[in-house]
């Protein structure tokens, strides 16, 4: 048995402000130790980068300094194992500090401390080039828990107000180096600016010093211990007063208070997490149905008849009726069970069978979360959760498409092959249902005589109406409103990476909503969210941007109060709400396909119109609800009431996902050190494919099996057609940015959703010094969309032109088009290859405009007779290989594909064998004879080389 110590005595004695001066020492040792070593010993090969070397960059990054070069990574190494010791000592005396009753954020805190710990240790240990995944996984971790760790440090600060003076200093240095860190990264990463990561050097090394500072300020705080421990001030008895009280004691009667300054429940988390899922897959399912509406009038050319599926979402109609009414409500789990059938439907082969699984899944989704409403109206506080959790669902759909690059990983369209996660999907559904579904209120009542609203249930349902509208048109995927404000390069404006600020500003708006009810009902917010959609609308860029992100906000935060007013005005608001919402996506699919439906002609590129209506809706919505805050909130006996204590584990969840935001786009941020597949034969692989939307003969997502072409056939250039996916009907998804971030290449996602076309895109190996969008004349039938770009390959300008042209009905269209084109062709005074989906015979008609002296372009293969849509053309740039690929189930459309040499120019069009062609200019053997997967040389079986 160990001997007592009695109060006085001291075996040891060390005060428990050295664990922290050693903890600082060391860390500090370890990263300077290594940059004077560095600088000594190897300074021009550490400051040297893939762009630039010295005198541009002079001073070196983080990385490059504790990176693989001996003696600095030992120097690194053996001082951050010293600092572990004291780093475990350091979380564990501030547990003893912090700890207190009837609170689990000092364990919260405590257990980030040390997976931070951990984490700094793998991204050590674990270089880049030990294993590239590993280390970038252990420093996202790193950098990850570091918002937590210092949030939670400072809202458990001991009342010491040279501690807290210091660590705010520290962290607000810290979070706001973040900021121009980032820009400098840019200016590096995207526009190569000399020089510019020297200056993102000094500011890595500024997160250094305030990170390793901001923990050293614990040496204040722990003056007070002795180890072996003997806390001579009672500072680990829970007795003194910490700066988390404070604040809370002062916000006692307000929001943030209130919805902090509750106790931490697992079983409320859980709960809240279960809801939050259950959001997340109504608005997974609801995404999902426009995109196997699409799937059959993309087929048929027009409408084929499916398209009054969309119409399933009316299901809350039903319950106008008492007795169905009562009966949902009484068994509204088992409706949520068998909105299920949504997630079930990618089992069917059929895609037939699968919509009808999805329409069944989606009518019974809208049916059962307007029952659970209306069955809360009378609890407050549990219909603003039931509202929550649905908004902040919809967030989670928008992170989960942010990670899988746009496709939803639970959609009907995909499945273990193609990325799909549909049966972990379709179990954590099942298991939230059956939490959330364990406590529904059924209230048969109604609402007080006095709190019955004045207006008509009709305007509370175009106010629902504009909401989920624009809910879902615009933020269902972070990229949107991002491809809304696209201008090309060089880049001026956010790019897919950046959709993160799309999602935090959704947060923004939720929280928003949370703590400041009740403003979010004013005329003043509808007039904000009319100024982001005229900015979203009229501008591009990074200010266009700004509008969306505004209206981002603004939408979110409408949320609560709109459905509140639907509530209250009855379940025939949601019935027509979702009536009028279809209604809307119909016009917001109207606005690009007016070549193809009735009464087309008179939505034609009218997405302001469109727009507009959504805003008047939210005003009519706004002018439905109550003017005055009708909720009860008294308090309970721990001063705060049930909604502020319910909405604290959604602001929990919310957070959460907002992190696994950050780190996605951590992840997903473009490296732009791409490389072509034979630079040293200086040769480019030009291809063009017509895409059709990305979904399969058989209603699949086709983004994996291009990409296993596209590598296969070694494109270093492509132009895709049939691109643009950004709208309801088509699952709000974007293909280029999966292609683009897989292959390793540059992107030009093209004319954006607000352009009224079906898409172009480019992308390529080579970096894109500049390009432009076209829209060419196009007075009667469907836009025709074009890019312009300039590619630095291999040291020279080389122009690329990406275009689709009018449909065949539309002669006028193409003469005009032709014409256009071949100016533009005939004006670039660099090397041209054009991919192209042209709409003609070869030798005939406008064949002549776009070959020939109108615009000095040559066909890939004069010769090549049997073509119609897809052609390759090219100019001052010697052609030397040109093949026609099978296309599978993938699309409507074959892939074609040529070579050409840079730096050499034009030669004739006798044709040579393959064995007289150097290998670094030949095709693939891979798809001779049968191919692989359906994929052969096909109309000549073989490629055709020339000299």
């Amino acid at each position: 048995m160990a001997p007592k110590v009695r109060e006085g005595d001291a075996v040891v004695a060390l005060s428990g402000k050295w664990i922290s001066w050693a903890h600082t020492a060391f860390a500090y040792s370890a990263f300077i130790g290594a940059l004077v070593t560095g600088l000594f010993l190897h300074y021009h090969k550490i400051v040297e980068n893939e762009y630039y070397g010295y005198p541009q960059e002079w001073f070196p990054s983080v990385s490059a300094t504790i990176g693989d070069r001996y003696p600095e990574r030992a120097v690194f190494q053996f001082f951050i194992a010293m600092t572990s010791g004291p780093r475990l000592l350091l979380v564990f005396l501030w547990y003893i500090l912090t700890a207190r009753p009837n609170t689990s954020l000092p364990k919260i805190v405590a257990g980030v401390g040390v997976f931070r710990t951990l984490s700094c240790g793998g991204w050590t240990y674990v270089t880049s080039t030990d294993d590239h995944g590993w280390h970038d996984i252990f420093m996202i971790s790193y950098l990850v828990a570091t918002l937590p760790w210092t949030l939670g440090c400072l809202a458990l600060s001991p009342n010491n107000p040279k501690a807290v003076k210091y660590r705010k200093i520290l962290a607000g240095s810290f979070f706001g180096t973040l900021v121009p860190l980032i820009y400098y990264f840019i200016q590096h990463k995207v526009h190569k600016v000399p020089g510019a990561y020297t200056i993102y050097a000094f500011y890595e090394w500024a997160l250094i010093l305030f990170d390793v500072g901001f923990d050293a300020v614990t040496a204040l705080d722990f003056d007070g211990f002795e180890l072996i421990v003997r806390d001579v001030k009672g500072s680990s008895r829970g007795k003194t007063r910490q700066v988390a009280d404070a604040v809370l004691e002062k916000q006692k009667d307000k929001p943030f208070g209130n919805i902090f300054g509750a106790q931490f429940l697992w079983a409320d988390a859980l709960d809240a997490a279960a809801d939050v899922y259950n959001g997340f897959v109504f608005w997974s399912m609801l995404t999902s149905l426009g995109l196997t509406v699409w799937y059959f009038p993309l087929w048929h050319m027009g409408i084929s008849g499916y398209e009054v599926m969309v119409m399933c979402t009316v299901s809350p109609f039903l319950l106008v009726n008492a007795s169905l009414r009562s009966l949902v409500i009484q068994n509204v789990r088992l409706v949520h069970l068998l909105s299920l059938s949504g997630l079930l439907a990618y089992l069917a082969r059929t895609p037939e069978y699968r919509l009808f699984s999805v329409a069944f899944g989606v009518s019974m989704s809208c049916l059962a979360w307007t029952a659970t409403w209306y069955a809360e109206r009378s609890q407050p506080s549990r219909l603003e959760s039931r509202i929550l959790a649905w908004s902040i669902g919809l967030v989670t759909s928008s992170v989960a498409k942010f990670a899988f690059q746009t496709n939803n990983p639970i959609w009907p369209i995909m499945h273990a092959q193609n990325g799909g996660w549909n049966k972990l999907g379709l179990l954590l559904a099942a298991v939230a249902i059956l939490r959330s579904t364990r406590t529904i209120t059924d209230n048969r009542g109604g609402v007080d005589l006095a709190d019955r609203p004045k207006t008509s249930p009709f305007l509370a349902s175009l106010g629902l109406a504009g909401l989920l509208f624009g809910l879902h048109s615009l933020l269902s995927d972070s990229s949107t409103m991002i491809l809304w404000v696209w201008e090309g390069f060089p880049v001026r404006g956010p790019i897919a990476a950046n959709g993160v600020l799309t999602i935090a500003a959704m947060a923004v708006g939720i929280l928003s909503g949370i703590l400041f009810k009740g403003a979010f009902l004013s005329w003043t917010n509808l007039l904000l969210a009319g100024l982001g959609a005229f900015i979203l609308t009229s501008y591009q860029n990074w200010f266009g941007y700004m509008g969306a992100l505004l209206l981002a906000t603004t939408l979110m935060a409408s949320a609560t109060p709109l459905i509140t007013s639907a509530v209250r005005h009855g379940p025939v608001s949601f019935g027509l709400g979702f009536l009028i919402y279809n209604v809307l996506v119909l016009a917001h699919v109207w606005v690009v396909a007016y070549a193809f439906v009735p009464g087309g002609p008179l939505m034609r590129e009218h997405t302001n119109w469109v727009m507009t209506a959504t805003i008047l809706f939210l005003g009519a919505g706004v002018y439905a609800s109550p003017r005055s805050e009708s909720i009860n909130t008294k308090r309970t006996r721990s001063g705060t009431t049930p909604r502020s204590r319910h909405a604290s584990y959604y602001t929990y969840v919310l957070l959460v996902i907002q992190l696994i935001a950050l780190a996605t786009s951590y992840l997903r941020f473009p490296t732009n050190d791409y490389v072509p597949y034979h630079k040293e034969d200086k040769v480019i692989t030009a291809g063009i494919w017509t895409i059709h939307f990305s979904l399969d003969n058989d209603m699949w997502s086709s983004e994996r099996r291009m990409r296993d072409l596209i590598k296969e056939l070694e494109i270093d250039v492509i132009g895709l057609l049939e691109s643009d996916l950004q709208r309801i009907i088509m699952g709000n998804r974007d293909t280029t940015q999966y292609l683009a971030e897989d292959l390793g290449m540059y992107v030009d996602y093209g004319p954006g959703p607000d352009k009224h076309t079906w898409g172009s895109a480019l992308l390529s190996k080579f970096p894109i010094m500049n390009s432009t969008h076209h829209l060419l004349p196009s007075p009667v039938g469907e836009l025709a969309p074009a890019i312009h770009a300039t590619l630095d390959a291999y040291g020279e300008l080389v122009d690329v032109v990406v275009f689709h042209s009018g449909q065949e009905e539309d002669a006028e269209d193409r003469r005009l088009q032709s014409e256009y084109l071949a100016r533009l062709m005939k004006e670039s005074p660099r090397p041209l290859i054009l991919l192209s989906y042209l709409v003609m015979k070869p030798n005939e008609g406008n064949y002549h405009t776009y070959v020939g002296e109108k615009s000095g372009m040559k066909d890939i293969d004069p010769s090549d007779w049997d073509r119609w849509c897809e052609y390759i053309l090219y100019r001052g740039i010697r052609r030397s290989g040109y093949a026609r690929v099978s296309r599978s189930t993938i699309t409507d459309t074959e892939l074609q594909v040529g070579k050409f040499i840079v730096g050499q120019p034009e030669s004739s069009n006798e044709r040579i064998n393959e064995a007289q062609v150097p290998d670094g200019l030949r095709f693939p053997s891979l798809f001779r004879g049968q191919g692989v997967r359906d994929h052969r040389y096909h109309v000549f079986d073989e490629p055709r080389y020339f000299v």
